[in-house]
């Protein structure tokens, strides 16, 4: 018997209709140790994290926890045995308190069977303390900073007394700051509070320097199993998972700052709380907008398409003056389009298959030409753009919602490549993308400038923005402080960027 691992996987098999998610897939996790599961979306490590929380039961194969063969039948059984997960997508209710949400799956009642806020107050500061976070657990979770709601996650899941923690692309949404502290955060729960960590992630210079080992996926199969970090570099981690080397990608366009202006934003001032901004975006140009979480990019793009109101200024597209009412006008009147960082809410109808979710954007424009829709004329539109990207399904029938988030944020992205539109707000396009595909929607990415499409990049990603923009715009508490035409050299860039955010 081996007693140094608290949870296992042996041999496990996971079927869909069409797809075969797991196949004699092992996953072994050290008591005492944070370890990085990684892989391509469709890789299979969904799955895997599902059956490890009982929302799947496997087809065959074993699930041991401390050296017990295991039946997790749903996802009760799996908290009763110690085991939570933090999901990309936050679950805090944002309308209670933090006090709420934390106790919120074992409220402390009086005598009367009433709720007891002041016990709600007390137990749950008990796992607030242990974090070493500042929090009040009467502040309502809504007027918490995203890493802060990030950070209450984990503190709920401790406070269900769990043992082995999941984490699941956790620091999608986190300044460089706040990853760091996440990850002091991670290091105190496993030597103090004895909880063992699987880690999901796609940023791999995260991966090595947190885990202690390494498990990869590859189309449902183990391409490695429970390495130790340390025996690997980047190039051998990336090749186990992709199955070659890694290609780096970077614009070396020329974007003259002349007389080819397509959008001009003039002194806009919004009902979000934007002042004074002013910019500009050339044809076939990549303006990068960068700045930390809270800065106020995605909510000037919104401004800009009209999902939120604009208070004053002027918007000139091609040096004439307009007003945008929807993103319905924005498309197809302007031929501006948005692609929204926040896939399941904005960017996709999940109970709607692929292809209905990627031709969306194109309906009106095959209509005009067409007279009529099917599903025919619908795809050769945007199935070159499904199958570019790479996007794992069974079908293209398949329900959008059946599908790992990944490969969900492929579909958000395909269906404005495939609108062909002028102007282009990508809003943290490669969030929860695996390397590879990373690497071929940055490579459509400048293939769109080069073809005069204009871009604007927002993007908390530092590399990447440097890798792509032309000029980089930094944003700081709803306004723009500071430009910088990009010379594409990681060190001199970043330096300025950091200055203008801590300036």
């Amino acid at each position: 018997m081996n007693n140094q691992y608290c949870l296992e996987i042996n041999q496990a098999n996971k079927t869909f209709p069409g797809v075969k998610a797991l196949d004699n897939a092992n996953f072994k996790l050290k008591k005492g140790s944070i370890h990085a599961l990684v892989g391509e979306n469709g890789a299979g490590k969904s799955t895997l994290i599902k059956l490890i929380t009982g929302v799947y039961k496997q087809d065959s194969g074993d699930i041991l926890i401390d050296n017990e063969i295991t039946n997790l039948s749903s996802p009760n059984d799996a908290m009763l045995k110690g085991i939570s997960v933090v999901h990309q997508e936050r679950n805090l209710i944002r309308r209670f308190s933090v006090g709420e949400n934390l106790m919120l799956n074992n409220l402390p009642k009086n005598s009367l069977n009433l709720i007891d806020y002041n016990q709600v107050s007390i137990k749950s500061k008990k796992w607030l303390d242990i974090l070493d976070l500042d929090i009040n657990p009467e502040t309502i979770v809504s007027d918490l900073t995203v890493a802060k709601m990030q950070l209450c996650e984990i503190a709920k899941a401790l406070s269900m007394e769990s043992k082995i923690l999941l984490l699941d692309e956790p620091t999608s949404s986190l300044s460089p700051q706040d990853v760091a502290n996440l990850f002091k955060l991670l290091k105190k729960i496993v030597d103090e509070e004895g909880v063992s960590i699987v880690f999901v992630s796609h940023k791999l210079e995260e991966v090595f320097q947190i885990c202690d080992y390494v498990t990869v996926l590859r189309d449902g199969k183990n391409a490695c199993e429970s390495e130790k970090i340390e025996s690997l570099d980047r190039k051998q981690l990336v090749k186990l998972m992709i199955g070659r080397e890694e290609q780096i990608i970077k614009s070396n366009k020329k974007i003259e700052n002349s007389h080819n202006k397509i959008l001009e934003l003039e002194n806009i001032n919004t009902y979000l709380g934007h002042k004074e901004i002013n910019l500009s975006l050339n044809k076939g140009e990549i303006l990068g907008l960068y700045g930390l979480v809270g800065a106020g990019r995605t909510e000037l793009a919104k401004s800009i398409i009209g999902i939120e109101k604009i208070l004053s200024g002027n918007i000139k597209l091609n040096s004439k003056s307009i007003k945008i009412s929807s993103v319905k006008e924005a498309l197809e009147k302007y031929r501006i389009g948005y692609i929204s960082e926040d896939r399941k809410k904005e960017g996709l109808i999940l109970m709607h298959n692929v292809l209905d979710n990627t031709g969306i954007t194109v309906w009106s424009e095959l209509k005009k030409i067409f007279n009529f829709l099917d599903d025919l004329t619908i795809g050769k539109k945007v199935i070159p753009y499904i199958e570019k990207l790479e996007v794992k399904t069974p079908s293209n029938y398949q329900l959008t919602s059946n599908l790992s988030g990944g490969n969900q944020q492929k579909i958000s992205v395909a269906k404005w490549l495939a609108a062909g539109t002028d102007i282009l707000f990508i809003d943290e396009p490669t969030v929860g993308i695996d390397i590879k595909t990373k690497g071929y929607l940055h490579e459509l990415i400048i293939e769109l400038s080069k073809t005069g499409t204009s871009i604007i990049l927002i993007s908390s990603d530092m590399p990447e923005m440097i890798s792509l923009a032309d000029r980089i715009i930094v944003m700081k508490n709803f306004m723009i402080k500071g430009e910088k035409i990009n010379n594409h050299d990681y060190q001199s860039m970043s330096s300025s960027i950091m200055e203008f955010i801590h300036d």
